[in-house]
C-alpha cells in the first residue's frame, strides 16, 4: 500500500466538546490547533454532528441472480432535491455495545423481515467528515430473497418502508441513470459490478 495514499493521524490538539444542541444527533463545536512539522500551527473552529457508526448491508439472492433493496422517505433528501422517496440498501445504527457485524443482522431482519446466512463486512466509509463524524461498515449478506414480505412487519420509529426484489443487471444498470443517489447504495452496487464474479468464493454460494 502507498502510504501516501492512506489517511493518517495529525499531529492536533482538540478541546473538549462544546454543546451546542442535541435533537435527534448531538451537535458539537470543538476548537482545534494542527502543528505542521516545520513548527507551524492552525487554529480552527469547527462544528460537527456526531452519527457514529453505521452498519449497511447489501441483501444479495446468490441462487436468484437478485438484491433486495428498500424504499423509504428521507427528508433531507426531498429538502435537497424533492425526490425524498429514496431507494435504498439496508442501514441502521449501530447500538451501544453491539457489533457492527451483529447491528447488520438485526437491520436486515427488521427492514426485510428475513434474517440473512452469511454476512461478510466489505469496506468502510465515512460520509461527510467536513460535518460528521458518521462512518459506514457496508456488509455484504445472503438471503433467500424468496420469503422477503413486500413491507416488515414491526418498522421502527414510524418508517415506512417497502421492500423490492431486483434483478443484479437491472440493479447495476440504473446506477448510469443517477436516478438512484443514496450513498451507501450506490457504493454497494458499485462494489457488485466490479467483484460480481467473486460472489461465489465470498458467499460460498
Amino acid at each position: 500500500m502507498d502510504k501516501k495514499l492512506a489517511d493518517r493521524p495529525a499531529d492536533v490538539e482538540v478541546s473538549p466538546p462544546e454543546p451546542l444542541a442535541k435533537g435527534y444527533r448531538p451537535y458539537e463545536r470543538y476548537h482545534v490547533t494542527l502543528r505542521d512539522t516545520d513548527g507551524a500551527s492552525h487554529r480552527q473552529e469547527r462544528d460537527i454532528v456526531r452519527g457514529g457508526k453505521v452498519a449497511a448491508v447489501l441483501p444479495i439472492d446468490f441462487a436468484r441472480d437478485e438484491i433486495v433493496l428498500i424504499r423509504q422517505f428521507r427528508l433531507a433528501a426531498h429538502l435537497a432535491t424533492g425526490n425524498g422517496d429514496m431507494v435504498e440498501i439496508v442501514a441502521g445504527r449501530v447500538e451501544a455495545g453491539e457489533q457492527p457485524i451483529d447491528s447488520a443482522r438485526r437491520e436486515c431482519t427488521e427492514e426485510i423481515g428475513v434474517a440473512p446466512g452469511k454476512v461478510i463486512a466489505l469496506f468502510q466509509y465515512l460520509t461527510t467528515p467536513g460535518v460528521t463524524d458518521e462512518e459506514v461498515i457496508v456488509f455484504l449478506a445472503s438471503v433467500d430473497a424468496s420469503r422477503v414480505p413486500p413491507r416488515p412487519v414491526n418498522p421502527d420509529d414510524g418508517e415506512r418502508i417497502e421492500t423490492l426484489r431486483v434483478p443484479i443487471d437491472t440493479a447495476i444498470a440504473a446506477l448510469a441513470s443517477s436516478a438512484m443517489r443514496n450513498g451507501p447504495m450506490v457504493m454497494a452496487l458499485q462494489w457488485l459490478a466490479l467483484n460480481r464474479a467473486r460472489l461465489t468464493e465470498l458467499l460460498g454460494a
